[in-house]
């Protein structure tokens, strides 16, 4: 038998535990080198999700303090704003070069994914966030 009360629900998983596997090391070596110069983590976490840079987002959302619950708003708006980047800018090449670019709209909608699964509270594999970059 269980020590578990049968009304008690299993506690999910914090962001850390989630999420740090995702983080790149490089970036990661970046953001603890502006932290120590006095940046704030949270106000560079919500800027970097605003410009659509989940990367970057996610280095800030580790190193600081935030709560969990605003912790995956910030990264999954970073995938939303990349997201509505990556389609913009396959219209402007549909345009451009007179022809369909269908993968980025792949990598937007998986974007799109990305963002509702961190929403959720949800992990995801190694590397599914990773994209090529758009010249």
């Amino acid at each position: 038998m269980s020590d578990t009360p049968p009304d008690a629900t299993p506690q999910a998983p914090g962001f850390a535990a989630l999420y740090a596997s995702q983080e790149r090391a490089a970036i990661r070596d970046l953001a603890r080198a502006e932290l120590e110069k006095g940046a704030d983590a949270a106000a560079l976490a919500r800027d970097y999700a605003q410009r659509g840079k989940p990367d970057f987002a996610l280095a800030y959302l580790l190193a600081g303090d935030l709560p969990d619950g605003e912790r995956r708003a910030i990264y999954a708006e970073a995938f939303e704003r990349r997201a509505a980047r990556t389609e913009a800018k396959a219209r402007e090449l549909d345009k451009t070069f007179h022809r369909a670019f269908p993968m980025l709209f792949s990598d937007a909608a998986q974007d799109r994914a990305l963002a509702r699964r961190v929403r959720d509270g949800r992990g995801f594999s190694q590397g599914a966030g990773k994209q090529l970059p758009i010249m």
